[in-house]
């Protein structure tokens, strides 16, 4: 047993790809609660997509320096995530729509882009369905301080965005900055985005921030509960996720996504409110 535990990480990317996949879960669980409450998935989504313009320009422009990638693939995510929010106050138009304007605006440029640098085509490839055996130790530092400031900042603002999830009028009567609190939260997604690239990509990241919270919701009453579980199933989708991918021999992401999708059924037979086992 022993050695089935210990074999995986004999290796040091294996160590580097385990911290990875343990930052990724637990900052995933945790912003992940925020996006669940606050109906936000297909912003998720669309967000991890508009990262793709930033990935590729920074190959293209870093030639293939990972430092310059995750540079430009947070800048693009951010400038993603504030167009999306002011397309929706300035042009009146719903929330949704303006998200997917964005959303296929900077995807089609993304692909236009990745379509020129035909030299990086395997390198943009992991980007998409996630490389987290392939994670460098400066890439683990960046990955370990942007979880670090996403995690800071949700707990110096919770109760400002907590508020403003539940009840965006009584948030305004406090006089809370409702706005800034809104971009604030973008941002921190969409650094949360950037976290993901490594691990499980741009194709996968969307279920990381819905499955852990999601099973959180169906375990726990409360939202500090809730956070909890959250960021435990996040954690444990990364660390099974990788004895799944090196046992079977199958890809890291998908596996750590797989896990995921069982912790969540498991949850929904098991959930004292709403599973199978304790409703009829």
């Amino acid at each position: 047993m022993i050695t089935f535990l210990a074999e995986p990480f004999a290796f040091p990317f294996m160590l580097r790809a385990l911290a990875a996949a343990v930052l990724t879960g637990a900052v995933c669980g945790l912003v992940g609660v925020y996006v669940v409450l606050r109906g936000m998935a297909f912003f998720g989504d669309a967000l991890a997509h508009s990262v793709l313009p930033g990935v590729a320009v920074g190959y293209l422009v870093g030639r293939g320096s990972r430092t310059v990638v995750f540079g430009w693939a947070l800048g693009s995510a951010a400038v993603a995530a504030l167009a999306m929010g002011a397309l929706a106050r300035r042009a009146r138009l719903k929330e949704d729509t303006a998200i997917g304007i964005v959303f296929v605006s900077m995807f089609a440029l993304g692909i236009a882009l990745i379509s020129t640098a035909r030299g990086y085509a395997v390198d943009l490839a992991h980007f998409l369905f996630g490389n987290v055996l392939g994670v460098s130790p400066m890439q683990l530092q960046m990955i370990a301080v942007l979880s670090g400031i996403v995690v800071l900042a949700l707990l110096v603002f919770r109760n400002g965005f907590l508020v403003t999830a539940f009840d965006p009028v009584l948030a305004q009567t406090l006089r809370l900055p409702v706005r800034a609190l809104h971009n604030l939260l973008l941002l921190l997604l969409a650094a949360t985005v950037v976290v993901c690239l490594q691990s499980v990509g741009i194709a996968l990241t969307l279920a990381m921030l819905v499955l852990p919270p999601s099973t959180g919701y169906l375990l726990a009453r409360r939202v500090p509960g809730v956070m909890v579980v959250s960021v435990g199933a996040g954690v444990l989708a990364g660390v099974c996720g990788l004895y799944l991918s090196y046992y079977a021999r199958i890809a890291a992401g998908p596996a750590v996504v797989l896990v995921g999708v069982g912790l969540f059924l498991l949850s929904l037979v098991v959930s004292p409110r709403r599973g199978a086992l304790f409703t009829r």
